[in-house]
């Protein structure tokens, strides 16, 4: 299968032999059951892609590694967006802020725990479960534009944590909308604080 995964893409094809030696036993019982793993962010040697790995428990999560040629099938935060929601606050907050998501004209869908029970039906959900989301943002997204999509945002029922996604890294939609001239951008070497997340690494600074 031919693919190009971004962070917060959900994976299935990796298999409990590929896991490090001494990797959990609920890491390997995960992907026997057919669990998919998520893409994070992180430097790869060629062939490979960083994954992680979600358990049942909140504090089950393993960062590895799976091979590129693994890859079964593929599903995007923004494929997820147009699954039918249901009635946890996340789920319900899904729905509330969809129209105005898709009236940005940009590709977004939600991560995280919502964007994982959507595309398995594997309950992971609580009645306090954050919403994550994801916005494409290839071209600036004007701060002013962050305040206001911020305040929009906020009488959802739940938490809302958004990341503008640029073509250098992730940063979070409330540090942009913020006050603060430097931010942190989230990118496959590690996090640093830059003036402007689009600009290039070597400008940003």
């Amino acid at each position: 299968m031919s693919t190009n995964p971004k962070p917060h893409d959900l994976l299935w094809g990796m298999t409990p032999d590929q896991l490090p030696a001494d990797a959990p036993t609920w890491a390997a019982q995960a992907l026997a059951a057919g669990h998919p793993v998520v893409v994070r962010r992180a430097v790869c040697e060629p062939g490979l892609v960083a994954v992680g790995i979600r358990g049942c428990n909140r504090d089950q999560r393993l960062a590895v590694t799976m091979p590129v040629h693994s890859i079964q099938r593929l599903l995007s935060p923004e494929q997820l967006s147009q699954r039918v929601p249901g009635q946890w606050p996340a789920l319900r907050a899904l729905a509330d802020v969809k129209p105005l998501l898709d009236a940005t004209c940009l590709p977004w869908g939600p991560t995280g725990g919502v964007g994982f029970q959507l595309a398995t039906g594997i309950a992971v959900l609580h009645e306090a479960s954050d919403l994550d989301l994801l916005l494409r943002t290839p071209i600036p997204f004007g701060r002013q534009q962050a305040r206001e999509l911020l305040a929009a945002l906020a009488d959802a029922p739940c938490r809302i944590d958004l990341q503008l996604e640029t073509p250098n890294g992730a940063v979070a939609l409330r540090e942009w909308a913020g006050d603060s001239q430097r931010v942190l951008l989230k990118c496959a070497e590690g996090a640093r604080l830059v003036d402007n997340p689009w600009l290039p690494l070597e400008r940003a600074a």
